[in-house]
This record gives structure tokens, sequence and C-alpha cells, in this order.
């Protein structure tokens, strides 16, 4: 059952409604700061506004439990009291003046003791991201404590504490106030993303194309890998998927590297949000330059690093080049084969890339995806539609690896010496004149070719259907076939055109009937030019 809203005067009465007023809300900050400034004040509150609720949702339950079993008041408050009664069903401890209900009684300035000095809201919020880090130690260093800047006009800042008060988030039965907060945040980190261009594309993955990576690989247990986690967002439609087939986000290990620093502070806050307890590492960092998982084997690897990097990290003497050293003016070939590095005997991965990467035979990386393909570690290519990113036009690929493609565990069908390719560049939808989304049935239709491809039972039990070979869209081409194409994987290549139906009309028959109805159209366009004609005469 999902979290709800509140019926009450001042409660949005659904989410889009909720949605739509929180980003106005956000919207009141563009007068005196930017997306990308606003955007960390208003995430900070998201997340401020979900532990206190998380927390409240929790305190009431240990009453109504204890109060079920007899408990006297006072015992039943000292046991409130305890922090490991929090965090031991996985919410967080949050001291009293950090709590929502403080600051938002709070909100017009809080007087002190006698002689201390009176506190704005933005003080108040400071101190409360900085009380809830120094309980929480998962957090610390996290949290944004930028409300009392100078740029921050603070009766904007208790408008919006006001606002966000008089949404009420709860949840029913085993649903936690995350849920609604959840897609709270993921709406934001989509509009801020919006909002600021092509910045946006360092922290946000359009849904679409992360699905495709979730859905196709169906990350269902052990550890998930992301080199370039962004915000998080891989791991977070991980969890949407294991909840989708009734299962929990405590299956996976969560494991990412962001070097970002801001990017690597909403990352850990979304997963927070969403119930998830990664290792981002104990701060933010180039993968390259050093990293911070060197020993982990993951079962599951997904990522949307930046494509084209020219100025990157480069050891030529680095254990990761298997296949070959990347050429120092693109990461491509870099990221690809970091990845790999990372797989598990029995791991798969996915990352999305540029275009270019299928076919590029400059700085060597010809021969890197000769060696990769040759290694038969390349299971599927997908080409994607263009504008699917708006922070972007370069039109996007995704590669999916596998370290063993044997019948067994990742399918009834062994497909060793062979490479799948998907052709999806006619799928989509224009959203607005800038972006296109993949719909449900797209991305289903891409995942279910490929598990047809690898005959694997999907997450609830449905055997596959038999793959075949889709003219236009599907084609699974073996090692030999891909080498005489001198190792290019672009999948326009091969699969072919899309098959034309036959018109079974004779040709003498549909010229007759196409010529009588083009007569029918002129003497109707003869007739109606009678009837202008007529009019005007008589106007005159």
């Amino acid at each position: 059952m999902m979290a709800k809203v509140k019926a009450d005067a001042n409660a949005p009465t659904s989410m889009k409604e909720l949605k739509d007023t929180l980003w106005k809300a956000a919207d009141k900050l563009r007068g005196s700061m930017d997306a990308s400034q606003y955007k960390d004040i208003i995430l900070g509150l998201v997340f401020l506004k979900y532990v206190s609720d998380a927390f409240e949702e929790r305190r009431g339950q240990i009453f109504a439990e204890l109060e079920a079993e007899g408990y006297e008041v006072s015992a039943i408050e000292e046991i409130a009291a305890d922090p490991d009664e929090y965090l031991g069903s996985g919410v967080f401890w949050v001291p009293e003046q950090a709590r929502w209900t403080f600051l938002a009684q709070n909100a017009k300035g809080f007087t002190p003791a006698p002689g201390e000095a009176e506190q704005s809201i933005g003080e108040l919020v400071d101190a409360a991201m900085e009380m809830i880090m120094r309980r929480n130690p998962s957090l610390q260093g996290t949290l944004p404590r930028i409300f009392n800047r100078d740029n921050v006009d603070q009766r904007r800042l208790r408008e919006l504490v006001d606002l966000f008060n008089s949404s009420r988030f709860t949840g029913e039965g085993q649903t936690k106030a995350r849920d609604l907060l959840g897609e709270v945040y993921e709406y934001f980190l989509e509009k801020f993303a919006k909002a600021e261009g092509k910045r946006g594309g360092e922290f946000y993955t359009p849904a679409g194309v992360v699905r495709v990576l979730v859905e196709m690989l169906e990350p269902d247990h052990g550890r998930v890998y992301d080199p370039a986690c962004g915000s998080g967002g891989m791991f977070v439609q991980a969890e949407k998927f294991l909840a989708s087939h009734n299962r929990e986000g405590s299956e996976i290990s969560v494991f990412g590297q962001e070097l970002n620093e801001r990017t690597w502070r909403m990352a850990k806050m979304n997963l927070a949000i969403h119930g998830l307890h990664g290792n981002l590492g104990s701060r933010w960092g180039d993968t390259f330059a050093r990293d911070i998982h060197p020993d982990l084997q993951a079962d599951f690897v997904m990522a949307n690093p930046p494509f084209n990097i020219k100025d990157w990290v480069r050891n030529e003497s680095d254990p990761r080049w298997r296949f070959g050293v990347p050429p120092k003016n693109n990461a491509n070939y870099a990221w690809l084969q970091h990845i790999v590095s990372k797989l598990a005997p029995g791991g798969s991965g996915g990352v999305v890339m540029a275009n270019g990467s299928m076919s590029s035979n400059s700085g060597g990386e010809g021969e890197i995806r000769a060696q990769l393909v040759e290694a038969d570690l390349v299971s599927c290519m997908v080409a994607l539609p263009t504008q699917l990113f708006r922070s972007t036009a370069i039109p996007v690929c995704v590669w999916f690896f596998a370290k063993d493609k044997s019948a067994g565990k990742g399918g009834s069908v062994d497909r060793r010496g062979q490479v799948l390719f998907l052709d999806a560049r006619g799928m989509g939808h224009m959203v607005d004149r800038a972006e296109r989304a993949l719909s449900d049935e797209d991305i289903a239709k891409i995942a279910s070719t490929f598990h047809s491809w690898r005959g694997k039972v999907d997450a609830d039990g449905v055997e596959p259907a038999p793959y075949e070979d889709v003219p236009g869209f599907a084609y699974s081409a073996p090692i030999d076939e891909i080498k005489a194409a001198d190792y290019a994987l672009t999948p326009g290549r091969y699969v072919g055109a899309a098959a034309v139906e036959e018109d079974a009309e004779p040709l003498e028959a549909k010229l007759a009937r196409l010529t009588d109805e083009l007569e029918t159209q002129f003497a109707e366009s003869e007739r109606l030019a009678a009837v202008v004609r007529e009019q005007l005469r008589r106007v005159k």
C-alpha cells in the first residue's frame, strides 16, 4: 500500500498537487540564487522532513506496542528515549531540537534562555543538521549546513518550512514515510536536472534509461556497484525493482563512488530516504585516481559515467587495463574496462555510453573492443533513441557485459560466442520539444527480448518466450560475424531493415481505386469553391 498525504484543510489531496506545490515553493528562492544553489536548500529540507517523520512514526509504534503490553507511561517514555529502539529499526535518531515539530513551531525565530542570542530559522535548521549527523555516524559529513548564509532569504525559508509542515507524510501498515518522501525527492532531482540544463546531467540519469539497465539485469541479490553513482538513481531503481516483486531492498548490498562533493551528499541522502544503507565511501573521490573499492567483486554493475572525458587521471600501468591502455584524450574505454574488472565470476553489468564507443578505432580503442569481444564478455548492445538526455544531444547506447554466458544461473540457453544486438532507436515518445521518454511497453520489449535470448525466467518465475531474430530490431550475431565487421558493435549494422508488409492489392486495382478517390475529391473541391463564390457574391 502506498504512503499517502493525510486529508486536512491544508495538505494537497494528490501526489501531483503535492509535487507541484512543493516545486512552486522551491521556485520562490529563484530570485536570490540559481538552481544549483537552491537545489541543496530544498533537498536538505526534504531529507530533514523525512528523518523527522520516520522518527515520529517509529516513536508512535513504540508507544502503541508498549501500551498494548500494559507498560506505564513513564516506562514507555524512558524506552522511547533510547536511540537503539530507532537505529535497530533502520530509523535515524533525531534529537528533540532537530525534529520538524520544533522547527515549525519556531520558524519565526527561537528565543532561548535569558542572556542568549535569538536564533533565526536558518540557524535552527543548520543546528538540526549538525545534531542529526553527530548522533548518526553514517550521515557524518553528508548533510548541508547552508541555511543561514547571507544569500538565503530567511522569510522565504520560513515560508518553505510552513509549506512542508502543512503537507503531512505518513505510512500505512508496513509502509514508512520514506515511500512518499522518496518520490518527492526523486521528483525534485528530475526538476532540478532540467533547470540546470547540461550540469543537471552530472547527477541525474533519466528514469527510463535507468530502468532499461535494471529491467535487463534484474539485480535481485548480492553486491550492486556504480562507479559514477551521481545521486544514486541506479540503486534506488534497483530497490524499486525488488519492491515491485515483493522483495526487500536489504537483499542487495550497495557500493558506489562519486567525484562531485555536492552530488555525493545528494546520493547519501537519497539512499537514506529509500532505506538503502550503501557504502559510498567516507568522502567523494575520483574512481580513476583512487578506487575506494579496490577488491570489490560485484554481482551487478550499473553505470552512466560522463561521456568522452578528455582530462582524466591515467596511469598506464593500472591493472584495470587488462585489454589495453585507454587513450589519453578519452576515458570511455577506461570506464568500460574498470566495470569489467569489478565483475564477480558470475557477474553482469550494464553501462551507458556515447554511440561513438561502439565503432571508434582512435587511440587503440578498436583493439580494446576487439579483445573484449574475443574474451566473450559482451553479451548485448542496445542502441537507444535520441533526446533521452536533456543535458546532451549525443546519441547513446548501452553495453551489457557478462562473465558467464553459458547455460546456468544466467539463463537456460548457452550464448557463448554470441552477442545480441537490439536497435531501439525508433522507440520512445516526445514529452516536450527537447526530451524523449521510453514507455513501459518499450522497456518491457527491450528487456523481454534479452531474457528470451538468454532463456532467463523473469523475477516472477515466468518462462520466457523462445527467442527469434526480428529484422530491424533484434539479431544474435556470432563472434565470427562481428570480427568480419572489424569488431564494430553498432546494432544497425547487424539487425538489418524492418520487414515491410506485403500489399495484397493488385497494382491495377489500386490505381483504379486511387483514381476514383481523387476524382471524387476534385468534384468536392469544385462544389465547395462554388459555394464560397456564391457567399462572396451575396456579401457584395
